[in-house]
């Protein structure tokens, strides 16, 4: 059954079925590192029929922008963040309300974010970790082998002994599709997933618009507790496919113009990204 949970092929339309509710779980706005808005995030959410967890580096703003356009809108909006943490892994954070999103973020996250905002925060892996044990919330990590020579996967991190095996079974998942990987890395993610005995999560961890849905997971509910549920319990599943070598090389380009602006005080930062955002490109849609 577990094979099965996890199918690596392009989320076509009405792949998603009745009674069930699905969302790319990683997604990057203007928030940090990337330049396109929570609005046409959130219309192209509308239009391809996805869900949609806004998970900025550190920052919550364009989780809650998203989460008020999409009960505006009828999009499914998951709450969630993205913390950075200093020894290098990325910890994808998802919440059951707004609420305790904004009571953890102003507690743990906000006094520890640097000057240059969605870079790694003062804290470790297992600081963030221990900060997260008695909050009502699914802890993910975010692409696990990842990426390249830069130690953002918490998986990279323990096979390189910076981290402890044991860390690995502190997390509720591991997003076992995440399309800025490649093919071999993902299901590297989805054996060690197994070997832990975690669930599944799948996102985009898209920064360009037109990346929005190319990875999703998908759980029979109703609502946002049943969706979260479905990754703690394994009931889940994911479809998604990885970016091209042409898409990889975009976004790259994207957070290097981005990183160049982090120096800069964070109201100059916000007004060249709303400038420099022209709309949606007319990609081609990757076979």
């Amino acid at each position: 059954m577990d094979s099965e949970r996890v199918a690596f092929r392009y989320p076509e339309k009405g792949c998603v079925p009745e009674g069930c509710l699905c969302a790319d779980m990683h997604f990057h706005t203007h928030y940090s590192d990337s330049y396109t808005t929570v609005p046409h995030a959130i219309s192209l959410a509308k239009k391809r029929g996805v869900g949609v967890a806004v998970t900025d580096h550190n920052l919550i703003g364009g989780s809650l922008e998203a989460f008020e356009l999409g009960k505006q809108e009828g999009v499914f909006v998951v709450p969630g963040v993205e913390i950075s943490a200093w020894d290098g892994p990325h910890i994808l954070v998802y919440f059951y309300s707004v609420d305790e999103m904004m009571e953890y973020w102003k507690k743990y996250t906000e006094p520890n974010i640097h000057k240059s905002r969605w870079l790694a925060i003062d804290k470790g892996t297992e600081w963030i970790l221990d900060s997260l044990e008695d909050v009502n919330c699914v802890v993910s990590a975010a692409h696990p082998l990842g990426y390249l020579a830069a130690v953002k996967g918490v998986q990279k991190a323990i096979n390189c002994g910076r981290l402890d095996k044991e860390v690995a079974k502190r997390f509720d998942a591991y997003e076992v599709i995440c399309s800025g990987m490649f093919r071999n890395e993902n299901i590297k993610a989805k054996k060690y997933a197994d070997e832990y005995g975690l669930g599944y999560t799948g996102g985009s961890d898209g920064h360009l618009l037109h990346e929005l849905g190319r990875v999703i997971t998908i759980n029979e509910c109703d609502d946002l507790e049943g969706f979260l549920n479905g990754v703690k319990n394994h009931t889940n599943y994911v479809i998604g496919k990885e970016k091209n070598v042409l898409y990889k090389f975009q976004m790259a380009l994207t957070n290097s113009s981005k990183f160049a602006l982090v120096g800069l005080p964070w109201s100059l930062q916000r007004k060249y990204q709303l400038t420099r955002y022209h709309g949606t490109p007319n990609y081609p849609k990757e076979k």
